[in-house]
């Protein structure tokens, strides 16, 4: 069966991984892990359906290691979808000052920094490696996404990786925003 002229040629997870590591390594990262799951023992409202998803994991040699590119790629009974990250490990809590203000500026910058119309939420995640770790001593966690639309997906593979390229272009102007930068542990000679 032929497929009818302008499908896309994403239908499943490995094509949509490949354009997306392309475009990823293309704008000078590299891969540092790949995991795939398969889940289809599901429960009440996804009863019936099953899921394959990748999870890819980049880094660059001449960034700190607290720096990360990540790429979540799903298909799903009803579809593909995806999202890139930025990803930082933070100073602990207690160094880094109001949380509130700091997610406000750097949801800002990602406002200002990223491509117009996709959608980029940013969040913070704090975690204690233990219950008797004080909260100031909290690790934390900054996650900049942006969601690959299905309009890309549509568009193919070579559609995907030019907007691989061109997100992680942004999320390194991103990085030199003083609102992000200042996150980043000190550089040493």
């Amino acid at each position: 069966m032929s497929r009818p002229e302008g499908t896309a040629d994403l239908l499943t997870l490995e094509p949509l991984l490949e354009a997306v590591r392309g475009g990823v390594e293309e704008a000078g990262w590299s891969l540092s892990g790949l995991q795939k799951t398969t889940s289809h023992e599901f429960e009440g409202r996804w009863a019936g359906q099953s899921t394959r998803s990748a999870y890819l994991f980049f880094h660059r040699t001449d960034l700190p290691e607290s720096v990360a590119m990540e790429a979540f790629l799903d298909e799903t009974s009803s579809g593909l979808r995806g999202n890139l990250a930025l990803v930082l490990d933070g100073p602990c809590l207690g160094r880094l000052g109001p949380i509130q203000a700091i997610l406000e500026r750097v949801a800002r910058a990602s406002l200002e920094t990223l491509p117009e119309g996709y959608r980029t939420p940013v969040s913070v995640r704090l975690g204690v490696p233990h219950g008797d770790t004080p909260a100031s001593q909290a690790e934390v966690q900054l996650r900049i996404k942006l969601k690959i639309p299905g309009a890309a997906m549509c568009a193919g593979a070579s559609a995907v990786a030019a907007l691989s390229s061109s997100a992680i272009a942004a999320f390194e102007a991103l990085l030199e925003r003083p609102e992000v930068a200042e996150l980043l542990p000190p550089v040493i000679d």
